[in-house]
């Protein structure tokens, strides 16, 4: 009779030696729900890489997987053709995107910029003579992409401060280029963003006429993370905890300036220009933050027409 018992009893005690050691075993143990993510790094999508750094998306039960692509501009068609679960771009992109009837929504809210830390501004030639919205009737402006945040941003300059924004002629280039592309005198002016736009007036490729976004919004909210309707409907609580990690990862970063820059730099190889305003992360994602810059993008010609912002957000996060 003994014998039984002292069976049961290795049993018990074995049953709860392994309790413990579940109890015990970290988070990471965890299985964790594998996603992928398009995305190329700058600071305006700096709250992926983050959380990735921080380790937020571990937290959340999330193996977030980063793949690079080649044409940044066709992340909308890779995402909604199935070759990731998320993606990243700027919110005219996004919105043309949902006007066209390509199937995305938005999860998240990437970086902006701020009437206190500007990312994008106006340069013109050191001896252009050019100080006003004025003078650049008529003038030829490079820009990295046609129906960009930034060229808006710059129409709108010029248009509220007495300009004829219809007046202007654009030539695209490589951000990269645009500053030398000033200084040469091959063309007027230029808009363009971080790191390039501090970049160039480091290098005295021209001079700063203006900072440009507030005329649309003094927080312009410069893209968004989104996945398909089919995966934020069939993942909703991944879809939650990616966007709470993003909107976490951004609240740390601004609060952590130097730390997010030697992450961003870590993953982009970029080091930062003292120069350089760093990106505002917003802290609760609004679609009304997005209202303004689609409206924007309809006036000047970005957009086919205004539509609601809420009818590209996913339904459980609007």
């Amino acid at each position: 009779m003994i014998e039984p018992f002292r069976r049961l009893a290795r049993s018990l005690a074995a049953a709860a030696l392994a309790g413990v050691l579940a109890a015990a075993a970290p988070a990471g143990a965890q299985t964790l729900q594998k996603v992928t993510v398009i995305s190329l790094p700058s600071d305006v999508s700096g709250a992926l890489y983050y959380a990735k750094d921080l380790g937020l998306f571990a937290k959340a039960g999330l193996d977030v997987q980063i793949q690079g692509i080649s044409t940044p501009s066709l992340t909308v068609q890779a995402v909604a053709g199935g070759t990731a679960d998320f993606g990243t771009s700027s919110t005219l992109l996004i919105a043309r995107a949902v006007q066209g009837g390509i199937p995305i929504v938005l999860v998240a809210p990437s970086g902006a910029t701020s009437v206190k830390a500007p990312l994008e501004g106006i340069i013109v030639g050191n001896d252009s003579g050019i100080a006003s919205a004025k003078d650049l009737n008529g003038k030829t402006f490079v820009v990295s992409v046609r129906g960009s945040i930034v060229q808006i941003e710059a129409l709108a300059w010029i248009d509220k401060h007495g300009g004829d924004w219809k007046s202007i002629k654009w030539v695209e280039a490589p951000p990269s280029a645009d500053g030398a592309l000033v200084a040469t005198g091959k063309v007027d002016a230029t808009v363009v963003t971080e790191p390039y736009f501090s970049a160039a007036l480091s290098a005295g490729n021209g001079k700063l006429l203006t900072y440009v976004g507030a005329e649309i919004s003094p927080l312009v909210v410069e893209g968004g993370f989104y996945c398909t309707p089919d995966f934020a409907k069939n993942n909703p609580d991944a879809v939650k905890k990616f966007s709470d990690a993003l909107l976490a990862a951004g609240k740390w970063a601004n609060a952590h300036p130097a730390d997010a820059a030697a992450i961003m730099q870590k993953y982009g190889g970029l080091a930062p220009s003292p120069l350089q305003h760093r990106t505002v992360y917003p802290e609760r994602f609004k679609a009304s933050d997005l209202q303004s810059m689609i409206d924007a993008g309809a006036k000047y010609g970005a957009l086919t027409a205004a539509f609601p912002a809420t009818d590209m957000v996913a339904p459980n996060l609007r």
